[in-house]
């Protein structure tokens, strides 16, 4: 084990960073937590310092496009800026949409001002998210089951049926993805389910909520660490954010098909059996994780 991190960490850095581009654009809008996989994935390649940490908050926005170029025709019309039909002839009414991911938005913005640099500081570690994967793992498969038991539950079929309250619920829930492990797309698709939210509807929603949200996160990042970075960064930047923008397209569209005959238990699984493989190999010695 020891000679592979060797070899990932001696990896040239364009490498380190397109295969950081391809795990964020595959984990993104999963609910398994792209945070949590880009800290594993960055402690492996060694690549971890200050400047990957703005660099992994960066190049979401590469999956954040991926969203707005798919669901083009959808933000147009939000925004007013397309017609209802060829016939009609008429500007399509402004949607609530708009509203409902500002709403959804704010409480995650605020709680990040105010609460980011400590948890920067204390939870982006790799034992801190297995233990949040592994928490959120039991949260999916509780939320899954409930569902399943009290179907009559679901109130919310498509995203055009949510009210204002519904959207600040799902912007609570969202909050707690500011955990590194827990997972943005988790905490609001999982917290949609427990809404009343259909899968379909909570997942779309989801979707467009992280337009708002990541394209804000990094921007702030990217504002707050301008000073130490410099033009060579560029190409390197660049490189993760396409990779993302690729990555994320191919997984969003699955994702689309894969909701709509499948429950979310197996990425529940999966988190679980991930966070317990990392906390094991860490209190055995085999690894230390918190290098």
């Amino acid at each position: 084990m020891e000679q592979i991190l060797v070899w990932l960490r001696d990896l040239p850095e364009a490498l380190k960073a397109l295969i950081m581009g391809v795990v964020e654009g595959l984990t993104e809008f999963l609910p398994i937590s792209s945070t949590g996989h880009l800290i594993l994935t960055g402690w492996a390649l060694g690549f971890h310092d200050e400047r990957a940490k703005v660099f992994d908050v960066a190049i979401q926005t590469g999956a954040v496009l991926a969203i707005v170029w798919l669901y083009r025709q959808r933000f147009w019309l939000a925004l007013g800026l397309t017609r209802l039909s060829a016939e009609e002839g008429e500007a399509a009414p402004r949607s609530p949409l708009v509203l409902h991911l500002f709403v959804a938005f704010l409480p995650a913005a605020a709680l990040g001002l105010v609460f980011g640099a400590l948890i920067k500081a204390h939870l982006f570690a790799p034992v801190p998210v297995a233990a949040a994967f592994i928490v959120g793992g039991l949260v999916i498969l509780w939320v899954e089951r409930h569902q399943a038991r009290v179907p009559q539950t679901v109130r919310v079929l498509t995203v055009d049926e949510m009210t204002l309250r519904d959207a600040l619920k799902i912007g609570l829930a969202q909050a707690f993805a500011l955990i590194p492990g827990t997972s943005r797309s988790g905490a609001t698709i999982i917290g949609g389910m427990l809404f009343g939210f259909s899968r379909q509807a909570a997942t779309e929603f989801s979707f467009f909520l992280a337009v708002p949200t990541l394209m804000a996160a990094g921007a702030y990042s990217l504002l707050k660490a301008w000073g130490s970075l410099s033009l060579s960064d560029l190409p390197i930047f660049l490189l993760g954010l396409g990779a993302a923008f690729v990555s994320a397209l191919v997984v969003v569209k699955w994702l689309i098909r894969f909701v709509a005959q499948h429950s979310f238990i197996g990425f529940a699984w999966y988190r679980i059996v991930f966070g317990l493989v990392v906390l094991g190999t860490w209190q055995a010695g085999l690894l230390d994780w918190s290098a």
